[in-house]
């Protein structure tokens, strides 16, 4: 029997809707269509659709990060369904929220230092400073995807741009303007391909939307233990996809910048093996 797969997409009324998601589709779709499957793009916030599908991937759910309280609800909501989502629903509950990066440091797992502060203040980036020992910043919402507002922040700088709300604190780490960030994608716990991303000149942001430059990568033992380290250390080892984002410290080792269970992008086209193995694990998700 066929399997209709539904990878989750931009709700169809916000902002996200215009971006490039319709591209990043058509790259996680072909694998899986040449295996056989239906793959359809549904809104995460078709609630009804959603409920039609075999299989349910939020690998497209841009925008959730700018509705909390409804992507927490519908999370519960496809739980209580018994809805076959992957990740699962408590996952990308989560995994919505950076406070998770503090749980893995308190475990001694090599995170990046962070500060949890409710909001961005000359005051609590003073503080900041001084806890990190560094002389420059970077804020961003403690609910966020994408780089959806950072800031790079020195002392004495203006907080134009800075998040709303909850925010976390981190040191910026210079090693992203020319080593990059280094992104491990794993299916079904296993390590598949890597990727390295920079910023364009001027810039700190790596990811697509910001002209990031873009490089297949075969990672270094250091970045291979430390992905996978992280990744055993999960309570959840029923994961179809992950993506563990690093970047060098100021010591020299990777360090966890984000864990990305929700919807990263999967890059399938930096994979040697042209999404074999992502299209296996999404066929045995399925059955």
């Amino acid at each position: 029997m066929t399997r209709r797969i539904a990878i989750l997409a931009p709700d169809p009324d916000g902002e996200d809707a215009a971006g490039r998601w319709h591209m990043v589709f058509d790259k996680q779709a072909a694998p899986l269509r040449r295996a056989g499957l239906v793959v359809e793009a549904c809104p995460w916030t078709d609630d009804a659709a959603i409920g039609t599908f075999d299989l349910i991937l939020p690998l497209l759910a841009w925008g959730y990060h700018k509705a909390g309280p409804r992507w927490a609800a519908a999370t519960r909501d496809w739980e209580a369904r018994g809805l076959r989502v992957h990740n699962p629903p408590s996952v990308l509950r989560w995994n919505a929220d950076k406070l998770y990066l503090g749980r893995l440091a308190a475990a001694g797992l090599p995170v990046a230092p962070v500060r949890f502060v409710e909001r961005v203040t000359e005051a609590a980036l003073e503080e900041a400073v001084q806890a990190f020992d560094a002389g420059e910043l970077i804020a961003k919402p403690q609910v966020s995807a994408s780089a959806y507002r950072p800031i790079r922040w020195t002392p004495g700088a203006p907080l134009d741009g800075a998040p709303e709300g909850a925010a976390i604190l981190q040191p910026f780490l210079p090693a992203i303007l020319d080593e990059g960030e280094i992104s491990l994608l794993y299916f079904e716990g296993r390590f598949c391909h890597a990727i390295r991303k920079r910023p364009r000149t001027g810039d700190f942001r790596v990811q697509p939307e910001y002209q990031g430059i873009i490089d297949a990568h075969q990672p270094a033992p250091d970045e291979r233990a430390a992905a996978d380290a992280i990744l055993a250390a999960l309570d959840e080892q029923d994961l179809l996809y992950a993506r563990v984002d690093l970047v060098r410290g100021t010591a020299g080792a990777p360090l966890l910048m984000e864990l990305e269970l929700v919807e990263p992008e999967l890059y399938l086209e930096h994979d040697p093996g042209e999404g074999a193995a992502f299209t296996a694990a999404v066929v045995r998700a399925a059955a």
